[in-house]
């Protein structure tokens, strides 16, 4: 018998699936020696970018370089909060592929 999960069962989710749209809540790290995606912190993926975080900027950058990793426009990525903060979440629009770090951490919502 298979059984529903909820985010509520799963240990610290860093993202979880919304119809098409993936949602996912970054610990973002500016002025980084790269831009680079690294391993899950807790409810949040550490995420970081060469760019300053002046004005947005590191955010800016950091969609930019999100796209590109999940194949999708800087414009199907809409920063839900924390686009002046190093906590945010993002809501990706229907990615057409996944970093490997989500692949190694299954959609939490899936049976």
């Amino acid at each position: 018998m298979k059984r529903e999960r909820s985010r509520s069962m799963v240990k610290n989710p860093f993202f979880w699936w919304e119809g098409k749209t993936l949602v996912v809540n970054i610990l973002g790290k500016a002025r980084a020696s790269k831009d680079a995606i690294g391993q899950p912190r807790g409810t949040e993926l550490k995420v970081t970018v060469t760019a300053p975080p002046e004005n947005g900027r590191a955010t800016d950058h950091m969609v930019r370089f999100l796209a590109r990793e999940f194949g999708v426009s800087p414009s199907a990525i809409e920063v839900v909060f924390g686009k002046m903060s190093a906590h945010k979440q993002l809501r990706i629009t229907a990615p057409t592929q996944l970093p490997p770090v989500f692949q190694e951490h299954p959609n939490p919502l899936s049976g």
